[in-house]
């Protein structure tokens, strides 16, 4: 029989046995038919080369790249990544069912094998202003095309604590097939409610304990390393040769800029493998059973049966693939994007951008009727997208309160962007550290409204008009003046630049934050959580402030 590709002299991971085997891999079409040598069409010599699956990102959302899915492709293939399960809430929340159905038809013909979850939760929570609503019937649609493997991260854990037939309904409608989670901090009878409602995955553990005590409810834990939520470091503990079958990677939020300056799950495989993981174990966990968690039988291993995604890496450690094949055709060779990566047009996304006109007034915020009252802050927490709740007098001026750079602490503002309603949230936050100017983004997880901090009134309002102007984006302002800006017109969440580009973009908008005084390493990262109403503790909508401990709102000051 001569076969299409053969691959001789490599070590090839044997991911079942956590051992390396010196065989041939012989294939036929996409699929792995032999590991024994025939004779073939194409030979390719990999003699002092180790032969590993591809890697699989096991949940990201693909618009917080900022890049269009080929360019994602051509971004992240060349690092050794070959599958990812992506989950398509952002653009959900903006464009609805036509949203995701532009996305997943842009991830079509890729040289990267792109899977979606139905999302669940759309719009996330009620209290804020969303551009969709996915109801049972939609979720139900989603499930049923090409490429959908199950339900996306069910956020809204008081909806399934409380029984919400919508949300339930959903549950119903996946079940049988992989649902995420998405449960930061919850344990005890409440994780298990929730676990026995269907959700079989979570990656927002940020501590061992609490990843421990999912994993013992039987939960398939994804240790996340994003640009602002890191956890690999304190989780890491967590994978052993017993429980490498449940815990796996993935990178949930990575910008474009991280992609191409750190890497995709190659850094995530350099981190673990220098933290002191044997690579062995490290590249199972993020390839065989991150394949096995999601029902993908056939990915996740050289062996007879599989789809030919491989990777050639010199060294394990080191992990900077010379070569990467998708089903059987080479995609990357020395970090070069061969594959294909067809355009797609996202034409349909554009003009998402509606906020009611305003002026610099409107983001004055009312002084408490006693001096001496509390107002609620927002607390950023460093390297986390959890929050804190502080609690500040601020200083009042002529009436209206104001921000305090002394203190470190910033004035938040969030729009209403998808009806023109003209809501404006206003409110607190510290952990910035801005001293003067003011940041702005529209790509706020996960119902993408504008998002402004700042410290002048006239600074939010220039940095909020500016994104709109461009039709979503990122700004950041000072003394009047535009420092630096990334337009997003798709749907304001992606580009269609180039992933360099993007990524010099997002280099310059991080160092005009710290020309500020910003301390954060990536300050817009951390800003677009601070809108999210499903992660403890606070949090700022543009109908108010939210206790997400308590899913309810609050106001901003002390009663």
């Amino acid at each position: 029989m001569t076969v299409d590709l053969c691959v001789r002299g490599g070590r090839v991971l044997d991911v079942f046995s956590g051992t390396f085997r010196r065989v041939d891999v012989s294939i036929v079409a996409d699929c792995i038919v032999s590991l024994t040598a025939r004779p073939a069409k194409k030979t390719v010599d990999a003699c002092g080369l180790s032969i590993i699956p591809g890697l699989i990102d096991a949940h990201v959302h693909l618009e917080s790249s900022h890049l269009a899915p080929a360019e994602f492709a051509r971004a992240v293939v060349p690092r050794g990544t070959t599958a990812v399960i992506a989950d398509p809430h952002e653009v959900a929340n903006v464009a609805g069912l036509a949203g995701v159905r532009a996305l997943v038809d842009a991830s079509r013909g890729l040289a990267l094998r792109v899977f979606f979850m139905a999302p669940s939760c759309v719009p996330a929570a009620p209290f804020d202003t969303a551009a969709a609503c996915l109801g049972p019937a939609e979720v139900g649609e989603i499930l049923a095309w090409d490429g959908v493997l199950g339900l996306g991260e069910v956020m809204n854990v008081p909806g399934v604590l409380s029984g919400s037939p919508d949300l339930l309904a959903k549950l119903v409608r996946a079940a049988g097939r992989p649902i995420d989670g998405h449960a930061p901090g919850l344990l005890g009878d409440d994780l298990a409610a929730y676990v026995a409602a269907g959700p079989r995955t979570d990656h927002e553990s940020t501590t061992l304990a609490e990843a421990e005590e999912k994993l013992a409810s039987g939960m398939h834990i994804l240790i996340r390393e994003g640009s602002a939520a890191r956890n690999l470091r304190e989780l890491l503990p967590l994978l052993t040769d017993r429980s490498a079958a449940f815990v796996h990677f993935c990178t949930d939020d990575r910008s474009a800029e991280t992609l191409v300056h750190e890497g995709h799950m190659d850094s995530i495989v350099r981190a673990a493998v220098a933290a002191g993981a044997p690579p062995e174990r490290v590249i199972a966990a993020a390839t065989l059973h991150a394949a096995r968690a999601y029902g993908l039988r056939d990915l996740g291993a050289v062996a007879p049966g599989y789809r030919a995604d491989f990777v050639l890496v010199p060294d394990l450690e080191a992990f900077s693939p010379c070569a990467v094949y998708t089903g059987g055709r080479l995609a990357a060779r020395d970090g070069e994007f061969l594959g294909a990566a067809p355009d797609a047009a996202l034409d349909a996304l554009r003009d998402s951008v509606h906020v009611a006109p305003f002026v610099a007034d409107d983001l004055r915020v009312r002084a408490p009727a006693m001096a001496s009252s509390k107002a609620r802050a927002i607390g950023v927490v460093t390297d986390q997208i959890l929050t804190d709740v502080l609690w500040i007098v601020p200083e009042i001026r002529d009436g209206w309160a104001q921000p305090s750079p002394a203190h470190d602490v910033a004035k938040a503002a969030v729009f209403d962007r998808h009806t023109g309603s003209g809501r404006i949230g206003l409110g607190f936050a510290s952990g910035f550290g801005l001293e003067r100017g003011a940041l702005a983004t529209t790509v706020a997880h996960d119902a993408h409204p504008l998002v402004v901090v700042g410290i002048s009134d006239d600074d939010m309002a220039l940095a909020a008009r500016t994104v709109i102007a461009a039709g979503g984006g990122q700004a950041v302002v000072a003394d009047g003046e535009v420092l630096a800006s990334l337009p997003l017109p798709i749907a304001g969440l992606l580009s269609p630049l180039l992933a360099p580009e993007v990524g010099r973009a997002e280099a310059a908008l991080r160092e005009a934050a710290r020309s500020l005084g910003s301390t954060l390493e990536d300050p817009f990262a951390t800003l677009s959580f601070l809108a999210l109403p499903v992660i403890p503790h606070l949090r700022l909508t543009d109908e108010g402030l939210v206790d997400v401990d308590r899913f309810e709102r609050v106001p901003l000051y002390e009663s």
